[in-house]
């Protein structure tokens, strides 16, 4: 991966007497800032690979050739990639840092990607082109009375307001905690506004025409989805994405032809991190095709192209999926779970079945808080990132999720636009639940400080669990050891945590010779719990002042 920024990192062997582990990790840093933004914008050449969606051989590959390959081939655990120096993820074609970095109000979480935009609902009427492909359920491409081009889903009679609004509210989720969708939003539209275009088509899933199109066959899918009472249809209508479709993203490895796809997909922070938010909201349907690669080319230079990644289509999360497909395994086991107790027949424990949402319009029944378990939620098959994953990971994605506020989550609820009021208080109410449920899960399995900077009065850090009151600041303290570039002690000091949860201390010694690189280790202390994270530090070349230059989670 090419950073705008270069970053070395150096590997020094340390010496040891006989067995004794080292006390610091062999990682050093270059003194420099950590690198903010990836190019990975670079032009693309004619000839990168295309992938076909083909459902079936995803599900075989990842729940049955998948795991028995990695059994046998006894792969060893490695930290995640594309992550700088401070262990976050750059700005990239995959992921942009939002809530947390600048100030996200309520209303842009709500707006989501589409910002401004009036959306298609005020063009009308909209002419349907085609059916939707790469999908087993109800769709439509068409496009509006602007000409611009959008994706139509719909809800089923038995679950209304449901998969539209779930597919809504889980965009705007995604969107503010950083990666790419498209601009989805709920419209009403009444069957006579719906044009169909003399050259309409039926297409298979892989997106290819089968026969015409015509009102009779329209009419009669639309007689299988939900209608409002006064006679309206409440669509979840998808802007269509620019570019050409490459087809869906590689669960791991790299796309061919891509120069900068240069990370293994299963070792990328940024998907391997998916797994705290993806548990929030239940984004169960990992399928390839909900993973989608578009060819762009530069607003500079239309003729320099290059691939950015999205993810589309939620309408299955927030328990759309067990309840459609009647499966209360789901959010618990894989479709096919090599670790189920076969030999029980059934007899062993279910953690599932047993909790259910009140009866609400747009509320599907198995999206509740009470019983969830962040450690233990699983999609409907494997994900190689989350396989491959680390409990870094998991505190990487759970700190960004902390930073969504009531009134953002109630935001993004209400984008959803759901007929009963008390659909988006439980809504809101039960995804804040499980947000808190996360984040205290992840957070004891990680030192959480996190926010390193040096001033006047020394190092300072935020200890997370702290401002997020789940751990004492009165039974925390903090063990700082610091060494030289060479590993030699330096100091050893204790300091109390403070109330708010920032602590600053100079009591540490610092380093004298060159640069002054010096290596603190930060070990938190509460009952029951102890883990460390060490702090890389040096002067600054231009101003002689210390700076923070790198940070190792151990």
């Amino acid at each position: 991966m090419a950073l705008r920024s270069t970053r070395v990192v150096v590997v020094v062997a340390l010496a040891c007497c006989g067995t004794s582990r080292p006390e610091l990790p062999p990682v050093r840093f270059a003194n420099a800032p950590p690198a903010t933004v990836v190019n990975d914008r670079r032009p693309v050449p004619n000839g990168v690979e295309t992938s076909r969606n083909m459902l079936e051989l995803d599900f075989f590959d990842r729940s049955f050739q998948g795991p028995i390959l990695r059994v046998l081939s006894l792969p060893e655990k490695r930290r995640a990639r594309g992550v700088n120096s401070f262990d976050e993820v750059p700005d990239s074609t995959w992921f942009t840092n939002r809530i947390g970095v600048r100030d996200l109000t309520p209303e842009e979480v709500g707006k989501g990607p589409g910002g401004e935009d009036d959306g298609p609902e005020a063009h009308k009427p909209w002419t349907i082109h085609s059916t939707k492909p790469g999908g087993t359920e109800i769709g439509f491409i068409m496009t509006d009375a602007r000409g611009v081009k959008y994706g139509l889903g719909f809800d089923g009679t038995d679950y209304p307001e449901v998969e539209t609004g779930a597919a809504v509210v889980v965009n705007r989720l995604l969107w503010a905690f950083g990666y790419n969708v498209p601009d989805d939003r709920v419209a009403f539209v009444r069957p006579d506004e719906l044009v169909v275009a003399p050259d309409a088509v039926v297409k298979d899933t892989q997106g290819r025409k089968l026969f015409h199109l015509d009102r009779k066959e329209v009419d009669r899918q639309l007689a299988k989805v939900w209608h409002t009472p006064d006679g309206q249809i409440r669509v979840v209508a998808s802007r269509w994405l620019s570019g050409e479709s490459l087809g869906g993203t590689p669960p791991s490895g790299t796309r061919r032809g891509d120069p900068n796809d240069r990370i293994a997909h299963e070792d990328r922070r940024d998907l391997r991190g998916q797994y705290p938010v993806f548990s929030w909201v239940e984004h169960l349907d990992l399928v390839r095709g909900n993973f989608l690669d578009m060819l762009v080319g530069s607003p500079d230079d239309p003729s320099r192209r290059y691939v950015i990644h999205y993810m589309i289509d939620f309408g299955r999360s927030m328990g759309t999926l067990p309840a459609i497909e009647k499966n209360l395994r789901s959010n618990h086991r894989y479709l096919f779970d090599w670790s189920e107790p076969i030999w029980s027949l059934g007899l062993a424990p279910r953690p599932w079945g047993h909790h259910w949402a009140p009866p609400l319009l747009g509320v599907s029944p198995t999206f509740v808080s009470t019983g969830f378990d962040p450690g233990e939620w699983r999609p409907d098959i494997p994900y190689p990132p989350f396989v491959a994953s680390d409990r870094f990971d998991m505190f990487w994605g759970a700190k960004i999720l902390a930073h969504f506020t009531p009134a953002q989550i109630r935001a993004a609820v209400e984008a959803g636009r759901y007929s009963d009021p008390r659909t988006v208080d439980y809504l809101t109410q039960t995804l804040i639940e499980r947000q808190r449920a996360i984040i205290e899960y992840w957070y004891t399995r990680v030192n959480p400080l996190d926010k390193f900077t040096t001033d006047p009065a020394g190092l300072c850090f935020q200890d997370l669990a702290i401002k997020q009151e789940l751990a004492p600041a009165a039974q925390t303290r903090y063990l700082l050891k610091s060494y030289d570039r060479n590993n030699q002690r330096l100091s050893y000091v204790s300091v109390p945590a403070m109330p708010s949860g920032t602590t600053c201390t100079s009591s540490a010694t610092l380093a004298t010779d060159g640069d002054g690189y010096t290596i603190i280790k930060v070990t938190t202390e509460r009952p029951g719990y102890v883990h460390s994270t060490v702090v890389h530090l040096a002067k600054d070349p231009a101003t002689g002042s210390w700076r923070v230059i790198g940070v190792l989670r151990m």
